[in-house]
């Protein structure tokens, strides 16, 4: 996305680490006009100086359904469009396979001692790779200017969820506005001039895919058709891309794009169309894909699909662009306003947490709202027709890392389009467990896409240390379980929840056998995600039994499934026999260096620095571990992330992200704040979206930007364990600030202010029951519910108040005098 002439950010600037970094929004970037910016300001915004040199450094717009990629170039702009359901392939044609015997196969090989031959027998569960993510089409502007620009600014306004490029050139003043409209349902681009008369230029729609535009007086309109069938990019093969005639076997989509301008002339010139002379031009863009549901072939006539997305179109025809910009930040700060996050220290780290807390909840209510795809491992942008990692649902990690701040920080409508997608999965899942392991219930490996697949992938060539891994089904659990937790939701429970979590556990009981070398239940296969361990000298595997992770989801997710059924009145024998099973499971356990093992065995790992910390589930997000209640364990999980880091671990921005959770979790301030340093050094873009160190250059991966966000919401607020936890690992240097809007599970919203010597927090309750544990070095002095004091006896540091849902309750915290017992 470079402009001819204009200057554009180099590549040593692409890392915001880098010793030629150029951090957008940075103060100490000396960024004059970013400086003069108010606190409060300055937060919400990303600022450039210059155009994006490349894709991954332009500025995202997204309502969920349709985003943009906004580059800002000067005489030329290419604007990425893309739509969530526009996929590549259709539904499976065929059931997964019958593998009851490789199954049994794997287990014999792993009981017997031989995890290299496990891995070799695993490969034949393997199935096809998933779908790819598709870009849909490029918006591309021509202007017309006859000398170089200055006074370049390109912004993304968080708050207002619009993108901008403004400049001056010929002694005039241009500006471009762009912004995605979840009430109208269409990209709106505004190119405006301070010079009536000045806006000359040619606007494009073109696509990577196969397709066609033509060009009818003031509106563009490219129909195309997406890939049968796409290989991921890491398969080196000499067909990857391949195309289909065949009605259904292929996504068709359409890309309407409507010109309007104010003065000029408006002419379509073979498949562009050309403006002359206008004093504003205001471009309007509908979308709309083929895409009939994850299990119906996508065959939906092409001319039906163009008439989809010239509803949408025609539907905003009547709003001005006044109105329709009003329209569409209403509907965005509903959501965005709800939090916000404002810290008193000017240093670099503290103004950019302030921007990755605001940009992640942005980029969220951008890519995930209601009836939407999932976000996938971009977001909802994506530029290319092979994507790393095919753009798709990674189940070890990724997507689920997506969806945690969603409640924490407020958005839980955004959470259900993951929602609707595990119900996809849950459908899919059953015929994957009963078809391919002869079992009940639901189950997830470690890929997935638009068609909800749920089978191991790898086509029977796949490292089973990622392709095999069966225990997707367990972690989005946890999102369903959550998703009740915060809201307090009881007919969701009811009508979704339950139904969900009980098909999970059913299949996670049947997956559980008896461990050979003892009396307790194991799982076998079983996989710590994408690590190795150290079979024999020499010898590495991935397959083996019990590994850590599994059990802390399985754990979690019995636990969670036995109170729901109590709490849905269940009356089934569900509850009493995966208590039976609990009892049944081996415990975690501490390993030679102290740390919490990651394999039922102590073994070496192949890579000690491995990128995963799988076996660390249960300190987050999962909730088993923490240093209150089990602070044995907790030590053990705080070795075991010192030890990964300590050999280069954490290097990816996810990973990155999750090791600095769970640092707050542990309630390590320091740890914490080093951690957030070394995300922002060496895991971010300039923009500062998340970055992954793939060759020959990083690509973006939205989950860090997910992650971080979820993150710096644990450091102000943390209630997964007996209480409220206010400020547990806010770094020493954020000596205040403000927080408000935080959510808590039991429903609870909590808005913090904290100086050195004072925390003050006010609590809307969300039940009956409130508990709060201060900071480390504080105290609760006062409790008010409106103006009445309230009396209050603290046991063990935590403080019990009976509360009415709906009630505010101001709490202050005073810090406890040096030498104090």
């Amino acid at each position: 996305m470079g402009d001819d002439g204009s200057p554009a950010v180099s590549r040593r600037d692409l890392l915001a680490g880098g010793s030629g970094a150029v951090i957008l929004g940075l103060l100490a970037s000396g960024d004059a006009a970013l400086a003069q910016e108010s606190a409060p300001t300055r937060g919400h915004r990303l600022v450039a100086t210059a155009p994006a040199g490349e894709w991954l450094l332009g500025h995202p717009v997204g309502n969920g359904r349709i985003g943009a990629m906004m580059g800002g170039g000067v005489a030329s702009d290419t604007i990425s469009l893309n739509h969530d359901t526009l996929w590549t392939g259709q539904p499976a044609t065929s059931p997964d396979h019958d593998g009851r015997a490789e199954l049994a196969a794997v287990r014999a090989a792993v009981f017997a001692g031989d995890p290299p031959a496990a891995d070799r027998l695993s490969k034949a569960l393997q199935g096809a790779y998933s779908q790819s993510y598709a870009p849909m089409a490029n918006l591309v502007l021509a202007m017309t200017h006859a000398t170089p620009p200055r006074a370049y600014r390109r912004e993304l306004d968080l708050d207002r969820a619009v993108a901008s490029v403004a400049y001056r050139c010929d002694g005039i003043g241009f500006r471009r506005e762009l912004f995605a409209s979840h009430p109208d349902g269409i990209i709106v681009l505004r190119l405006s001039a301070d010079r009536p008369g000045a806006l000359h230029g040619r606007i494009g729609l073109t696509t990577s895919l196969r397709g066609d535009t033509v060009a009818d007086g003031t509106t563009l309109t490219l129909t195309g058709k997406a890939p049968t069938r796409c290989e991921p990019d890491y398969r080196n093969l000499p067909d990857p891309i391949a195309y289909s005639d065949e009605p259904g076997h292929g996504m068709a989509f359409a890309t309407i794009l409507s010109v309007e301008a104010r003065g000029g002339i408006v002419v379509a010139h073979g498949d562009t169309v050309s403006v002359r002379g206008a004093d504003e031009i205001v471009v309007r863009i509908a979308a709309a894909t083929g895409f009939r549901g994850f299990d119906r072939l996508p065959d939906t006539p092409p001319a039906a699909v163009v008439a989809a997305a010239g509803r949408d179109l025609a539907a905003s025809a009547g709003r001005p662009f006044a109105l329709l910009l009003d329209r569409h930040i209403r509907d965005h700060r509903a959501l965005y306003r709800r939090t916000a996050l404002s810290l008193s220290a000017a240093d670099a780290d503290a103004v950019q947490a302030e921007r990755l807390f605001h940009l992640g909840r942005y980029l969220m209510i951008a890519c995930s709202r209601a009836g939407t795809m999932p976000a996938n491992l971009q977001g909802l942008w994506n530029a290319t027709v092979r994507p790393p990692w095919s753009c798709n649902y990674t189940t070890n990690i990724n997507l689920q890392m997506n969806y945690w701040p969603v409640e924490s920080c407020n958005l839980p409508e955004c959470h259900l389009p993951l929602i609707d997608h595990i119900e996809r999965l849950a459908a899919n899942g059953a015929r994957t467990a009963r078809t391919l392991y002869g079992m009940p219930g639901w189950c997830v490996h470690h890929n997935s896409d638009l068609w909800a697949m749920t089978h191991p992938v790898g086509a029977r060539e796949g490292d089973p240390n990622w392709a095999n891994w069966p225990m997707g089904g367990p972690w989005l659990a946890q999102h369903v379980w959550d998703h009740y937790r915060f809201t307090g939701d009881r007919r969701f429970l009811i009508d979704r929840g339950f139904p969900l979590l009980r098909g999970c556990a059913e299949f996670c009981a049947a997956w559980l056998v008896a461990d050979p070398a003892g009396d307790g239940l194991t799982t076998a296969p079983s996989i710590s995600p994408e690590n190795l361990f150290m079979a024999a000298p020499g010898k590495a595997a991935a397959v083996g039994a019990g590994c850590t992770m599994d059990l802390a989801l399985i754990r979690e997710l019995f636990a969670h499934c036995i109170e729901a059924a109590t709490l849905v009145g269940d009356t089934s024998d569900l509850a009493a026999r995966l208590s039976r099973l609990l009892d049944r499971l081996a415990p975690y356990r501490v390993g030679r260096f102290g740390q919490l093992q990651e394999w039922s065995a102590d073994y070496d790992e192949q890579d000690p620095g491995h990128r995963h910390v799988s076996h660390l589930y249960p300190l987050y997000p999962g909730t088993a571990i923490d240093p209150q209640r089990t602070p044995q364990l907790a030590q053990a999980g705080a070795v075991s992330l010192a030890r990964r880091e300590a050999h280069g671990g954490s290097s990816t921005g996810w990973s990155r992200a999750w090791a600095t959770a769970i640092w707050a979790r542990l309630g390590r301030p320091a740890d914490t704040a080093r951690s957030l340093s070394a995300f922002l050094a060496h895991s971010v873009a300039a923009n500062l979206l998340d970055t992954h160190p793939a060759q020959p250059r990083p690509v973006f991966q939205i989950d860090g930007n997910f992650g971080i966000t979820a993150a710096i919401a644990e450091m102000l607020l943390q209630s997964h364990g007996d209480a409220i936890a206010l400020l547990p690992a806010v770094p020493a240097h954020w000596a205040s600030g403000t927080i408000s809007g935080l959510r808590a599970r039991g429903g609870h919203a909590v808005d913090i202010a904290w100086r050195p010597a004072v925390v003050r927090a006010t609590v809307t309750a969300g039940g009956d029951r409130l508990a709060v544990r201060p900071p480390a070095g504080f105290v609760v002095t006062a409790i008010r519910q409106d103006r009445r004091a309230l009396r209050f006896a603290p046991i063990q540091g935590v403080t019990q108040i009976h509360t009415r849902p709906g009630r505010r309750y101001r709490i202050t915290l005073s810090r406890i005098p040096v030498g104090a017992a």
